[in-house]
Order: structure tokens, then C-alpha cells, then sequence
């Protein structure tokens, strides 16, 4: 089957637009992630990840699956297993049928991810494209070539147990992905990641849970326990930064969904705030550095800094959102 791979920042966004550029329909990954209205952020204390709090700039896995649907008149069919054979039968089904299917796998089990980056993570997409005797050739957006991976492992990672267990999921979509209304879907995609961002009622969603983090943050006492605080700070870093494309990765890529958007609607405000948005990314980006070198011992560590530098970010995101907000109507 001929499939072409591209290389993505992120698996669930890379995945759909590889998925639905082979479908025909040549959709950028910035726009797969903006037109699902995939940008957000959440701090969450009561999900424990390594026994500390999940801290998220997305929406949740799966969201972009869902969200891509509406925009495109398109059907996307998802479907799980109980056992391993039942799972791998009918992904064999499937592309002996001539689909390219995306799969919900554990990064940990995938043999071809480096040893640095493999943890007990299940929400990575992949695209199977293909078999060639024991081993599936796979699209993974997050490699900048096709892999393949033995069947045993490649069941190992698609029924792996824990927080998101992927049951054996697989995906594709049903029918043929149509070239949208773009005057009309991406103000409306746009419209609504500013709900998620400014008026999520949950005080832990949005703007108004940077500014929950950053209140933890500060309260972190180093002076008594520096182990503790630097697990919680480190914790956050990691999530931003290694756990898919983290809090300044997804506000770049929200940045080139801007740019298309102005391109496509002959906006050029939008251009104007897809150049804030970078800024914004590369301010987490220097929250991140900061936090490192804490936890290195190459500055101290100061958590209400930290905590300071969190909250200069939940107001330029407030403002961003709102004027963002303003420019739609």
C-alpha cells in the first residue's frame, strides 16, 4: 500500500493528519489540533501520575480523535478488545482490507522508542499501514522514518494495563473526509478553546488552573523538605516537557493553526496573535529552564519564584485568550 509518513510534534494530532491525508483530504497537523479545539491546560491533584499530580496543556487523549469529526462531516469508527487474538485479528482484517488504522499503544512496550524515552505511558498513536510476516509496519508521527514492530510487541503495547489502558483500540475513519466550510468551522473551533481557557467553571481548567498551580507552587516549603518540593516542581517540568509536546510545544503549534487560520479567512489579526502565542510558548519555556536548574542545584530553589513566574503566564494567557475572543466577534 503506498502511505506517506510525516513526521509530527505530537502522536494524536500527527496521526489524524496523516490518517485523513491519505483519505485525501491534506490537513496539517497544526490544523488537526486546532480545528478540534485541542488547546488547553489542567491541573489536576486528584489524578496521580507516579503518585503526583497530573498537570496537562491539552485536552484529554482521544479529544482530537472526537473533535476533528464535526468540523469534517466525518465518522470516525473506534473499536476495543478483550484479548490480544481477538485484537490483532481484526486489525489484520483491516489492512488486508486496505485501511490504514490508528492504534492507542504504551509507549513503554514500543521496542523501536529509544530506552531515555520509554514509560508506562498508553495513550501513543501510531498507524499501522501494513504487515509484512511477523512484523506491522507502523507510521509513528513521533519518528522521522516508518518502524516496524514484531506482532508480540506490538500486542504487548495495545493491551498494556494501567491509567488509559488502551484495550487493544483501534480507529479509522468511515467514509471520505470532506474539505470543510473553513469560514465557518475555525471561528467556531476557535471560539470554543477560548470557553476552555477562560470560562470552565472548575477553578482546576483553563487560565484560572495555571493560577491553582501556581498557588501550589508556592506553597512548597524547601526550606524543610527540598526532596518533596523538587519532585512536585519536577513532576510539572516533565509533563510539559517530555509527556507529549508538553506547554510550550502546544502553544506552537496552536501559533501555525493561527497562521493558517489567517491565511485561509484573510485575517491578518490572526497572524498578529499566532506571533503572541510564540511568545507565550517560549515564556513556559523559560518556566522550564528555571525549574530545571532548581532541581539541578545550579540556582536555588525558590518555589514562590516559580509560582511567580506561573502567574505572570495565567495573566499573558488570559489576555491572549480574550483579545483571541474579541478578534471573532
Amino acid at each position: 500500500m503506498s502511505f506517506e509518513h510525516r513526521h509530527a510534534s505530537h502522536c494524536e494530532s500527527g496521526v489524524v493528519a496523516n490518517m485523513l491525508r491519505h483519505h485525501g483530504l491534506d490537513l496539517s497537523e497544526p490544523m488537526a489540533f486546532g480545528l478540534s479545539s485541542a488547546l488547553s491546560f489542567a491541573y489536576l491533584p486528584i489524578i496521580r501520575i507516579n503518585g503526583l499530580p497530573l498537570v496537562a496543556y491539552r485536552m484529554p487523549p482521544r479529544f482530537i480523535l472526537k473533535g476533528i469529526q464535526q468540523p469534517l462531516g466525518l465518522k470516525m469508527r473506534f473499536e476495543t478488545f478483550r484479548t490480544p487474538d481477538s485484537g490483532e485479528r481484526r486489525l489484520d482484517e483491516l489492512l488486508a482490507a486496505g485501511r490504514v488504522v490508528g492504534l492507542q499503544t504504551s509507549v513503554f512496550w514500543l521496542p523501536y522508542m529509544p530506552p531515555d524515552l520509554r514509560f508506562h505511558f498508553n495513550a501513543h498513536n501510531v498507524l499501522a499501514y501494513g504487515r509484512d510476516g511477523d512484523d506491522y509496519l507502523l507510521s509513528d508521527p513521533v519518528a522521522e522514518e516508518t518502524v516496524r514492530c514484531a506482532a508480540a510487541d506490538l500486542a504487548r503495547a495495545r493491551f498494556a494495563r494501567g491509567a488509559l489502558a488502551p484495550k487493544g483500540l483501534l480507529y479509522y475513519p468511515l467514509g471520505t473526509p470532506r474539505e470543510p466550510a473553513w469560514e465557518s468551522v475555525l471561528p467556531k473551533a476557535m471560539r470554543k478553546t477560548t470557553r476552555i481557557m477562560l470560562d470552565t467553571p472548575l477553578p482546576i481548567i483553563g487560565v484560572r488552573g495555571i493560577r491553582r498551580l501556581a498557588a501550589a507552587v508556592g506553597r512548597l516549603d524547601a526550606s524543610r523538605d527540598a526532596a518533596r518540593s523538587k519532585l512536585f516542581i519536577g513532576q510539572v517540568v516533565r509533563m510539559q516537557e517530555e509527556i507529549g509536546t508538553g506547554g510550550g510545544g502546544f502553544r506552537f503549534i496552536y501559533a501555525a493553526f493561527l497562521q493558517e487560520c489567517a491565511a485561509r479567512l484573510n485575517r491578518p489579526v490572526f497572524d498578529e496573535l499566532a506571533d503572541r502565542l510564540i511568545d507565550i510558548g517560549d515564556e513556559w519555556r523559560e518556566f522550564a529552564l528555571a525549574t530545571a536548574r532548581m532541581i539541578r542545584d545550579r540556582d536555588p530553589l525558590e518555589p514562590p519564584r516559580l509560582a511567580g513566574l506561573l502567574n505572570a503566564l495565567a495573566e499573558r494567557e488570559k489576555s491572549f485568550f480574550g483579545d483571541l475572543r474579541r478578534a471573532l466577534r
